[in-house]
């Protein structure tokens, strides 16, 4: 038998077995074309069921009460967002996340007047209230960050009126829509069974945007391939949701979160998410600067979230502003010479780079794996040492969230 024929035979008997390996997976839809808006007309303050959907934050907030099995074996889970502009021009934060069925308060009771966020140590965390565990309440869980771009789908017509001349040479056409996809299988603890999820992005439009977003499950088929018993214990989520101001304390102080890792945790890993913000020069948004991390007083991470890839998103942000920039630019003219002249140039607000985002893309934890730390009381420090406080209307700050995962 021919090396190659051999080759294809055993390719094809790894794909076979592969294939019996998994489970059908399991779908989850979450939203389908749901609108997330600022209409305190139609979505006043407080909570606002509309078919089976709860609005918060004049409709800046969608929550859904989902249903997902309880899986017996190793299970991936995946969550997709696809997301059009409805209007809204602009590039804006947003955070899908599940609220803590451990928590005894959450942003539904707090935004229906039922409860409020626990007091806390204002030694430690200045007013920045329900951004750290406190009695009877845990921090919501980031399932993916993601920011918005300029106007996409809405503005994406090759004749639109705003968007059709910003359109640079090489973008062949404005993108419908925005997909991210982001492997979550370290939180499939927080959705099995019954877990209330939702989407928030800060909008100030009437108009504002529509979602897409659904999760899937793959289970494994092998017999005795069972899952791993994990733990997600949430540390801190700064994203200001409901009740909440925006958070620029890194530019005073460090902020310290303790928390217990117990006797039988094994592979503790950190995840932690963290994009700069305040649109102006010099802001937190467009200044790159270090995030520090320690445990115990030990530095576990030290890394500096910046993107410099944004123009790669260009075809995603029809309404980005346009700026000219003259420069020497060598081209190869007529007859092959070559030759360099003077030229106006495009540049975009969504090409530039900024603090570990860009207008159009989500934004994957960071991990840090934690396998040596032994059972008891700890403490992590989150350093970003040269942010800027908040002034007047430049609003720096930086949007941070960390939790802990381990087995048990």
């Amino acid at each position: 038998m021919k090396k190659s024929l051999l080759l294809l035979i055993v390719l094809a008997a790894a794909a076979s077995l592969s294939a019996q390996r998994v489970k059908n997976p399991v779908t989850v839809d979450l939203f389908r074309d749901t609108p997330i808006l600022f209409n305190p007309t139609d979505y006043p303050n407080g909570v606002v069921n509309k078919e089976g959907l709860l609005y918060l934050g004049n409709g800046r907030i969608v929550l859904k009460k989902i249903q997902v099995p309880v899986f017996s074996n190793y299970t991936e889970a995946e969550i997709e967002i696809t997301l059009v502009s409805n209007g809204d021009p602009w590039d804006k934060s947003g955070s899908c996340f599940v609220i803590p069925r451990a928590s005894a308060i959450s942003m539904i009771d707090v935004a229906a007047d039922r409860a409020s966020y626990p007091a806390h140590d204002t030694t430690r965390y200045e007013q920045l209230s329900g951004i750290v565990a406190g009695e009877g309440y845990l921090p919501t869980v980031e399932l993916m960050r993601f920011m918005t771009p300029f106007g996409v789908g809405h503005f994406s017509s090759n004749n639109d009126s705003v968007s059709a001349q910003r359109r640079p040479v090489y973008v062949d056409g404005w993108a419908e829509d925005v997909t991210w996809k982001q492997e979550i299988t370290d939180l499939l603890p927080l959705l099995e069974g019954e877990a209330y999820v939702g989407i928030y992005v800060d909008t100030w439009t009437p108009e504002g945007y529509k979602v897409d977003a659904k999760f899937t499950f793959t289970e494994s088929a092998i017999p005795g391939d069972k899952k791993p018993q994990l733990h997600v214990e949430p540390l801190i989520n700064t994203n200001y949701y409901i009740g909440q101001k925006h958070p620029d304390i890194f530019s005073r102080r460090d902020v310290e979160i303790d928390f217990t890792l117990p006797a039988n945790a094994k592979n503790a890993r950190l995840k932690y998410i963290t994009t700069g913000h305040g649109g102006h020069s010099g802001g937190d948004e467009f200044r790159p600067q270090q995030n520090i991390l320690y445990v115990d007083g030990k530095e576990v991470l030290s890394f500096l979230p910046w993107r410099t890839d944004c123009a790669s998103f260009r075809r995603f942000n029809p309404t980005s502003g346009v700026w000219l920039r003259t420069r020497p630019m060598a081209f190869i003219a007529r007859g092959g010479k070559r030759e360099v002249k003077e030229i106006e140039e495009p540049l975009a607000s969504s090409d530039l780079s900024r603090s570990n985002w860009c207008p159009g893309s989500d934004v994957p934890p960071v991990e840090v794996k934690l396998h040596d730390l032994s059972p008891g009381d700890h403490t992590l420090t989150i350093s970003i040492p040269e942010s800027t406080g908040i002034d007047e209307n430049k609003l720096n700050h930086w949007l941070v969230s960390a939790y802990l995962v381990w087995e048990e």
